[in-house]
């Protein structure tokens, strides 16, 4: 494929650029193979995206260069990209998200150097009602993802106390995150209560492993319950984005048997998955976050810290 070029994609004309740039330097991934991955994940990743407002985190000169997030959606969008508003707060005005709901919003976003994507908890046009639960595991170094594998199998214990079933992906850098699935009417007011009083009481209960405050000089060693993504303001990398770090690396749903193995194995590398190894577990596995998608769970009536 040349350099440049123009795609005509479900009757869409694309131009795509730059196709040859190194994306990731230490491995020599370029542009048109973060574009190929995208292409060839966009079957299961766009029912994870498609109605939510997006994030697009921008790399114009590859993952090790300097980045930037957008929300507002970029004026030189193509005129038949669908937007949603949001209302800002503190800006005192809408801001215009992208939604990415086909393949061509993909493409076209995947060539904007949009390496990683970030979405909404909730769809539209139910903005206020979050479809799910998140809680992101984050370690403070020495700590690694094993620790944020054992957090994960506590946290899931407590949940399954509650008769909530959930899931897990990698983050695709350094930490998990842990999602219960709603789809019933929920609040954010709700969600994030539910998920910072769970986070306070692991750590509790394991006060030399689990940190819920948000200090950061307070995570060394420790991983952080990051409940605070539960809210309407805020966005999360989506199932299947890539990551931008030393190599490429993508957010990949799991399953509990693979943390459980990772985490008694004491070995890091099960739970980190280069984009053709995702493709591969898509063909072999399917949709391990369908779930998330669908199953309807309500939230708990009654939860306290004992």
């Amino acid at each position: 494929m040349p350099n440049n070029t123009t795609l005509t994609v479900d009757g869409r004309a694309l131009k795509v650029s730059n196709l040859d740039k190194i994306f990731y330097q230490n491995s020599g991934f370029t542009k048109g193979q973060v574009l190929d991955y995208y292409i060839r994940a966009a079957p299961i990743m766009l029912e994870h995206i498609a109605k939510r407002p997006i994030t697009l985190k921008r790399y114009p000169n590859g993952a090790k260069g300097k980045f930037f997030y957008q929300k507002e959606c970029p004026a030189s969008r193509p005129r038949w990209l669908q937007t949603t508003p949001i209302w800002s707060q503190g800006n005192k005005k809408n801001t215009n998200y992208c939604l990415i709901d086909t393949l061509p919003s993909l493409i076209w976003a995947a060539n904007l150097a949009a390496l990683e994507l970030h979405t909404s908890l909730s769809e539209v046009p139910n903005i206020h009602c979050p479809t799910m639960i998140v809680f992101d595991l984050d370690p403070g170094f020495p700590a690694s993802i094993l620790e944020c594998a054992e957090v994960a199998l506590l946290l899931k214990e407590h949940l399954d106390a509650f008769n909530l079933q959930s899931f897990v992906k990698t983050s695709g850098s350094k930490g998990l995150q842990l999602y219960v699935p709603l789809n019933t009417q929920a609040t954010y007011d709700q969600t994030k209560l539910f998920a910072k009083t769970l986070a306070s009481l692991l750590e509790k209960e394991q006060p030399k492993l689990v940190i819920s405050k948000m200090t950061k000089k307070l995570r060394t060693g420790k991983i952080f319950i990051d409940w605070s993504q539960n809210d309407e303001h805020k966005t999360t990398v989506c199932a299947y984005s890539l990551r931008a770090k030393e190599v490429p690396s993508v957010s990949t749903p799991i399953t509990w048997a693979e943390v459980i193995s990772a985490y008694q194995n004491k070995d890091a590398s099960e739970l980190y998955f280069s984009p053709s190894e995702v493709l591969d577990r898509i063909d072999r596995l399917g949709d391990l976050f369908e779930p998330v998608l669908r199953l309807k769970q309500n939230m708990p009536s009654n939860f306290t810290i004992k």
